[in-house]
């Protein structure tokens, strides 16, 4: 994936869409109105009605602004999103404040802003309204008006459940912003890969297009060619002894033939064209994986270690070739001097195995290889790195295909990492038929 791509995705990823945020805000103002409408007319308690109110025209009369100022498919920028909901934070702090201050039941509601946050916008905007929440509820606690209760009779809570109360909104903002931030950073990056995944598989099947293209033209123009041929080598025996025209008819004869030579090696490029080179045997595809890869001064020995039955038969696939390319690439990159792929087949798997003698993977990171935007390894004096966002396309790529691909180290501690592919041979075979 391009960097371009990488940061107009991400840069998308946290503009909040608006009409997302209305509707959720036109929820909260429907579900304040009820509650303050609750408690006056059928509760009866005594509270500053009108202030309350006021509070909550204020957030419809910003809803509606929104909503005639910006198109639907809006989305908000980062700033916009983060002043919208810090009105929406200090909106209901007022509301408390106003209701009993932290002994108010619904204060639990101030980390919302936070939670949506967490989802859409970075971090630096989510910690801002964390602490601005952690600042309000230590306020709240302090300064407040009486909690709406039964005239003549006023509510007041032990100063340690209240501080009990701090604790448990502080806790649960802590909790479920962190929560959420993780869950909807994952979601990105998983979205953001596969979205490389699928640039990745399209660019590898329009390469072979272009193959398929490559012979066709070739074909269209063979005709054309064949005639400047045939008139060349006519006026070569009507003129050929006119020394005038001799060179030029034979530097034209010359370059004909050349162009007949680029056509025909251009109808060898496709393997699309004809069915017997669009199907190739086992050994053949894993020798066509490897070729780009020899001569980076890693030996990598390639060998059969069973077979039962007649050689699996596959078609020539970008996805799976792309995605053996890229776990070669990766035990090359990770190799000291070796590294070595190995195939066998039964009468219902194929399987095939990477091997490198480099460090292998490290056990904190070996249970979650092949995450997007993750190194797959430390990087050695010798290595080109971890590939990450690689490495999960490539594990895409083959899980697509039906395989079933398994991360380890080798059996001796530092000897290096094993990867092994495993596909049904019913799967190999019929899915790229």
């Amino acid at each position: 994936m391009t960097p371009e791509f990488s940061n107009r995705a991400s840069y998308l990823s946290r503009r909040l869409r608006l009409t997302t945020l209305v509707r959720l805000r036109w929820l909260a103002i429907a579900g304040q109105t009820a509650a303050i409408l609750t408690v006056m007319l059928y509760l009866e308690f005594p509270f500053p009605v009108g202030i309350c109110l006021g509070l909550i025209a204020a957030s419809a009369w910003l809803n509606l602004l929104l909503s005639f100022r910006y198109p639907v498919n809006h989305r908000l920028s980062p700033e916009a999103a983060f002043a919208v909901l810090a009105f929406d934070l200090f909106q209901l702090a007022g509301l408390i404040y106003l209701t009993g201050g932290l002994q108010n039941p619904f204060a639990v509601l101030l980390i919302v802003p936070v939670v949506i946050s967490a989802t859409s916008l970075p971090a630096r905007s989510t910690m801002i309204l964390g602490a601005l929440v952690v600042a309000c509820t230590t306020l709240l606690a302090i300064y407040h008006r009486p909690l709406p209760w039964y005239p003549g009779v006023e509510m007041t809570l032990p100063i340690l459940l209240v501080a009990g109360v701090w604790c448990a909104i502080v806790s649960a903002l802590v909790f479920t912003g962190v929560y959420a931030y993780r869950v909807a950073e994952e979601a990105r990056q998983l979205a953001d890969a596969l979205a490389a995944t699928e640039l990745v598989l399209q660019r590898e099947q329009h390469l072979s297009a272009l193959d398929g293209l490559a012979a066709a033209a070739a074909h269209e123009l063979g005709t054309p060619l064949a005639t400047i041929a045939l008139v060349v080598k006519e006026m070569q025996r009507a003129l050929g002894s006119d020394d005038r025209v001799a060179d030029d008819l034979e530097l034209l004869r010359s370059q004909t033939q050349r162009c007949r030579e680029i056509l025909q090696r251009l109808t060898s490029l496709s393997s699309e064209g004809e069915e017997h080179m669009s199907r190739l045997p086992l050994s053949s595809l894993i020798e066509e994986v490897i070729a780009p890869h020899r001569n980076f001064g890693i030996a990598i020995d390639v060998s059969r270690t069973g077979g039962e039955g007649a050689e699996p038969i596959a078609r020539r696939n970008p996805g799976v070739i792309y995605g053996l390319g890229n776990l070669i690439e990766n035990a090359v990159d990770f190799a000291r001097t070796n590294a070595s792929v190995a195939w066998r087949w039964t009468e219902s798997t194929v399987e095939i195995t990477i091997l490198d003698d480099g460090q292998g993977f490290t056990p904190d990171i070996l249970d979650r290889i092949g995450e997007p935007y993750m190194t797959s390894r430390e990087a050695g004096a010798n290595s080109g790195g971890g590939l990450g966002l690689g490495l999960f396309i490539a594990k895409t790529l083959l899980e697509r295909s039906g395989a079933h691909i398994t991360f380890r180290n080798r059996s001796d501690p530092g000897q290096g990492a094993e990867i092994r592919v495993v596909w049904p041979r019913t799967a190999l075979e019929g899915n790229f038929a």
